[in-house]
């Protein structure tokens, strides 16, 4: 008796798993390098400026930070035990943890903020299973609000891109012409080039914007190409061992709590981009692998770590779900971070054109969360859920200063906009969302007057639905 082997399923080129060929892996790979690489080493440009290193230092910093977030990306999207979500998110050292790590080192000394690091990471590893029950606060009603608001609070770092330089916030109208061109190049790569070209438009815009310039007197800065040597190691506690202070380890936490709260909504939004939604076991193995992260950026000389918003934003807009092509994006940010001359020629890239492909990137991410929100059944008070912590989030990217008169344990949460926001919507939808307002509004689809959000439109009236659907509102 013959019997027929039954084929084996092969995976979507495009499925979360695959492996893209290295021909196309690599170039993927990069785009994602270089969507998220000026945010990157911002930090310990930042820091190192403000705590008065030296610029051997400060390459040393930025040597260190691109190793780390190499190792911590690969652990994060391929995984290892129960650690790391497996899917295509890329790592990078948060900007909610500047401030703190600013004040622990102008107070105690850049040993106490690695000593800070460490602890904060052991911490986020030990609480994430617990911190990981919390995703059932965020239904679609709060992840769209969430990824919108990061979209839209990310549009500031491009702008700034655009305007890097200028007096009084004033861009140059070169900058914005070779912004534009970028974005115009992304645009009819997307319409008329091949598929496989028009899943890297952000790269062909980036480096065909980059070639331009090079023609351009002063856009194209290579004097630390020259300069930057051809390999560095980066040895751990290169300045000196941690010291734990209790007070600079409990500012910490609180980052942490905070890096906590952005990776859950950038989780959420590649898992809803990538058609594979985040359960609670593998929000907690990401929450690990972020902690894990940030426990070898206190070892490593560096700080702590997140998934980076932007590179959500760019898997949206090409549409390339493998986590491999975050693994790739991983294995050249350590390259980049052994081999500072790679890493020069990298950071020469002019601001302008960064600045044309985060518009699309981030506006992407935004149109993510629009697309969640459309699952939602807006009423009254739902439209509330989303207007205000939409408010409160964007307060602090239009105005950066406005919270600059409160405590330090204030500006950690609100002046990042993605948490603030985060947390405001979490909040109206337990309390406007709850079962018991549910049942007092009951089933009356009607549309008062002053709900000028909708009225101004028609509406189609819902289908009745049963008692126990109407009491799901919360989970809309």
């Amino acid at each position: 008796m013959t019997t027929t082997k039954t084929p084996r399923t092969t995976r979507s080129d495009d499925g979360v798993d695959s492996v893209p060929p290295l021909a196309r892996l690599l170039p993927l790979g990069l785009q994602h390098v270089l969507a998220m690489y000026a945010g990157a080493i911002a930090v310990p440009l930042i820091v190192g400026g403000a705590l008065g290193f030296d610029s051997a230092d400060l390459a040393f910093l930025i040597s260190a930070d691109l190793f780390v977030a190499g190792l911590a990306t690969i652990v994060q999207s391929v995984g290892f035990w129960r650690f790391g979500v497996r899917l295509p998110l890329v790592q990078g050292v948060t900007f909610a943890a500047v401030g703190p790590i600013i004040a622990i080192g102008t107070e105690h000394g850049i040993t106490a903020v690695y000593g800070a690091t460490i602890a904060c990471g052991v911490f986020m590893v030990v609480v994430a299973p617990w911190f990981a029950q919390l995703v059932r606060l965020f239904p679609p009603i709060v992840t769209g609000t969430v990824i919108l608001i990061i979209g839209l609070s990310l549009m500031s770092v491009a702008a700034g891109w655009v305007t890097d330089g200028g007096e009084d916030g004033a861009a140059d109208p070169l900058d914005v012409a070779f912004a534009a061109g970028v974005l115009l190049t992304i645009v009819l790569v997307e319409r008329f080039a091949p598929r496989g070209l028009a899943r890297v438009s952000v790269l062909f815009g980036l480096l065909l914007g980059t070639v331009v310039a090079l023609f351009v007197p002063g856009m194209v800065d290579g004097s630390g190409i020259g300069d930057a040597g051809w390999f560095a190691v980066v040895t751990p506690f290169h300045f000196g061992l941690p010291t734990f202070d209790l007070a600079s380890i409990v500012s910490m936490l609180v980052v942490g709590l905070v890096i906590m709260t952005e990776t859950t909504g950038d989780m959420i939004a590649v898992g809803e981009v990538t058609g594979r939604p985040v359960s609670k076991r593998t929000l907690a193995d990401g929450l690990r692998a972020d902690g894990l992260g940030t426990v070898v950026g206190g070892v490593f000389n560096t700080f702590p770590y997140t998934a980076f918003a932007q590179n959500v934003g760019l898997v949206a807009l090409t549409g390339v779900r493998s986590r491999y092509v975050a693994t790739a994006a991983g294995g050249i940010l350590v390259v980049l971070g052994l081999v500072p001359k790679v890493a020069a020629v990298v950071e020469a890239i002019p601001h302008a054109v960064l600045g044309g492909a985060g518009v699309a990137l981030f506006g992407m991410v935004a149109a993510s969360g629009i697309r969640t929100l459309s699952k939602v059944r807006f009423d009254n008070r739902n439209v509330l859920v989303v207007a205000l912590p939409l408010g409160i989030a964007l307060l602090p990217t239009v105005a950066p200063e406005i919270y600059g008169q409160f405590p330090t344990w204030f500006t950690l949460v609100f002046d990042s906009g993605i948490s603030a926001g985060a947390v405001a919507a979490i909040l109206l939808n337990l309390l406007l969302g709850s079962r018991s307002v549910a049942e007092r509004y009951g089933e009356d689809p009607a549309v008062g007057s002053y709900d000028g959000v909708r009225s101004t439109a028609p509406i189609a009236l819902p289908e009745p639905r049963g008692p126990r659907e109407s009491s799901s509102e919360p989970s809309a």
